[in-house]
C-alpha cells in the first residue's frame, strides 16, 4: 500500500539499492507497528581489495534508502521515539592494503578508530564527538569507550545500565 513517491524515495525496485531499500522500507513499517527492535545489515563492506570501486557501490546501495528511512520516520512522527544507529564492525586502516604495485588496493581491519552515527530516539543532533589524527589511525581527542557507547544506547532505550547486572561466581557483572 505504499505510494509510488515513497517507493521512489527509498529506491525500491532501483538498482543497485533495491534489496537494501526494501529492507529499509520494511524497517519503517515494523517500527510503525510497534516492533521494538529492528536490525538491518548490509554485509558487503569488507573491502580488502578494489576499494575505489566497491566503496562507491556500497554507498550507492545504502545512502538513499537510509536517508529515506530517516526522512520517513521524521515525517511520520516516529524519529523522536526511534533510535537509529549506523555503524560498521570496526574501522579501516587509513593506508592501502595490497602487495602488487599499481594494484587496486583495499583496507585492512582497524580497531583503534572508527565512525558511527546515531539519530532520533533522544540523541541531540549535530554533534561530533571524537577526533582522529590526520591519518585516521588513532583517536586524539574525546575518545568514547565502547562501555560508554553502550550506556548511552541503553539510556536512549530507557534502561539504567547500572541496574542491568547478573551475578556470576559471587560477583555482579554488567554490559557497561
Amino acid at each position: 500500500d505504499e505510494s509510488p513517491a515513497t517507493m521512489e524515495m527509498y529506491g525500491v525496485g532501483q538498482e543497485p539499492m533495491k534489496d537494501y531499500a526494501q529492507n529499509c522500507l520494511m524497517a519503517r513499517r515494523l517500527v510503525e507497528r510497534g516492533v521494538r527492535f529492528v536490525m538491518l545489515a548490509h554485509a558487503s563492506w569488507d573491502d580488502h581489495e578494489a576499494l575505489n570501486k566497491k566503496l562507491k557501490k556500497n554507498c550507492e546501495i545504502t545512502d538513499q534508502p537510509v536517508a529515506a528511512l530517516l526522512k520517513d520516520l521524521k515525517q511520520r512522527g516516529l524519529l523522536d521515539e526511534t533510535l537509529v544507529i549506523w555503524g560498521g564492525e570496526f574501522g579501516r586502516t587509513p593506508m592501502g592494503q595490497g602487495t602488487e604495485v599499481g594494484a587496486d588496493l583495499g583496507r585492512d581491519h582497524h580497531p583503534n578508530a572508527f565512525s558511527m552515527w546515531m539519530a532520533g530516539g533522544g540523541i541531540k543532533g549535530g554533534q561530533v564527538i571524537g577526533k582522529t589524527d590526520d591519518f585516521g589511525l588513532e583517536v586524539v581527542e574525546d575518545a568514547v569507550h565502547i562501555h560508554d557507547l553502550h550506556a548511552t544506547i541503553l539510556h536512549c532505550l530507557g534502561f539504567d545500565h547500572t541496574r542491568l547486572t547478573y551475578r556470576h561466581q559471587g560477583r555482579e557483572f554488567r554490559l557497561t
